[in-house]
């Protein structure tokens, strides 16, 4: 069922007003500070770090970190942060952050901006996290996507790293042909974000702005070239056709797909299993920046997360003391150190890499990364998951023109509802 209440919901729940006053128990007296991180990505150095630093800093007090899951994290956080034991802090998707800035259900940070990193922080999140020109929710990190290979399997296929987009599809095929049993590409049918570069690539776009009026932009021909190309890919993996992108590199590492896009802080979950044992990929992983259809890098998704005080923390300044830690260059460096790349441009260099050609790579990517349209209402599309379903119908064989016309219709009845 679509999700077209949540402004209505937050709204309704009456967080408005976001930073216009400090609500009691406001008064940097000692308290526990509650922060909401979603998933394993943030590292246990990083938490560990939070957590010391802000006890040191702030005597008496404590913070507790409460790890929240992606799948329904928009519903989640639409009833937490409405409710009378609101957390103080949370994380948030960089795509999800407009459904929750655009209602006030966070604080204003313009009076820390500067504190936080300033005009050094990623444009495209900042961006992400502003409304009506006040910042709300501030970059956390990013990831780039990189394209992983195992170089043996590439060269019992007969393949070599494809310099256009078009040759990166044909090369799917052939290694799944060549190597039964083996994805060509390995893609589960609900990713959706190694789907978009496609279609930009091609010219097609998700929805622009006519006027007033969100136009949905499926069923364009040029984003339905795109969306044949992802079919033709979809169709050489052994990837379960209704699995979703969670810890694809476990497959990839034990030699079943010869090819994995994926965030670039997975490379560290490639080379190595989770006793830190190395993999049956290790001493033949290779990697690439996604070719466009020109050649040179292909724009792609921009992930990673924005990072907010809840309008209705109980403990504002506390709020910002440990929001300032998470900006500071020791916390920001050891996300770089863990593969992420940092919210503050001046650390984008500090990225771990096994090699500085993974590094530009990174680089490289991510200076092509683009977002999905910055409509405040674009997270209920998601909590819809109406692009999941869409790609799944795909991967089974389904009519994608006129998949993409219904799909075009249902996003535009939500984001201009």
């Amino acid at each position: 069922m679509r999700k077209l209440a949540l402004a209505a919901a937050v709204a309704a729940s009456a967080i408005v007003l976001a930073g216009c006053s400090t609500p009691s128990g406001g008064d940097g007296e000692p308290a526990e500070i509650r922060v909401w991180l979603v998933g394993a990505d943030t590292p246990e150095d990083a938490r560990t770090y939070l957590i010391e630093t802000f006890e040191e800093e702030n005597p008496g007090s404590t913070l507790v970190i409460e790890e929240q899951q992606w799948t329904g994290l928009v519903d989640t956080l639409t009833t937490a942060l409405s409710s009378s034991d609101s957390p103080d802090i949370v994380e948030v998707g960089n795509t999800q952050a407009p459904a929750f800035t655009s209602v006030g259900a966070f604080r204003d940070l313009s009076g820390i901006y500067d504190d936080l990193g300033g005009d050094d922080l990623l444009p495209g999140f900042v961006e992400a996290g502003t409304y009506d020109g006040t910042l709300y929710a501030a970059p956390y990190y990013s990831g780039a996507r990189v394209v992983f290979y195992n170089t043996a399997q590439y060269e019992q296929a007969g393949v070599a790293v494809p310099e256009t987009l078009d040759e990166y599809v044909s090369n799917a095929g052939a290694i799944a042909s060549a190597i039964p049993g083996v994805s060509g590409v390995y893609w589960p049918g609900q990713d959706w974000y190694n789907a978009l570069p496609f279609i930009w690539e091609n010219g097609g776009e998700i929805a622009v702005l006519d006027g007033d009026e969100w136009d949905a932009q499926f069923s364009s021909p040029e984003s339905l070239a795109g969306l044949e190309q992802v079919a033709a890919v979809m169709a050489s993996s052994t990837a379960p056709k209704d699995g979703d992108e969670t810890d694809v590199w476990v497959p990839f590492r034990e030699a079943q797909g010869a090819t994995l896009s994926a965030p670039s802080w997975a490379y560290w979950s490639i080379i190595a299993d989770a006793d830190q044992a190395p993999t049956a990929v290790t001493d033949t992983l290779g990697y690439y920046a996604l070719p466009g259809a020109d050649g040179g890098a292909a724009q792609v998704f921009a992930g990673g997360s924005n990072i907010a005080i809840s309008a209705k923390s109980a403990h504002p300044e506390l709020a910002e003391s440990a929001l300032k830690i998470i900006f500071s260059d020791e916390y920001q460096g050891i996300l770089a150190a863990n593969g992420l790349v940092p919210a503050k441009q001046a650390l984008g260099g500090d990225v771990a890499a096994a090699t500085p050609e993974l590094a530009a790579i990174i680089a490289e990517a991510a200076a092509n990364a683009k977002l999905t349209p910055a409509s405040p209402k674009w997270a209920d599309v998601e909590s819809a998951r109406l692009l999941q379903d869409f790609f799944v119908k795909i991967a089974t064989g389904g009519d994608i023109e006129a998949l993409a016309t219904q799909l075009d219709l249902d996003i535009e009845d939500i984001l201009n509802g």
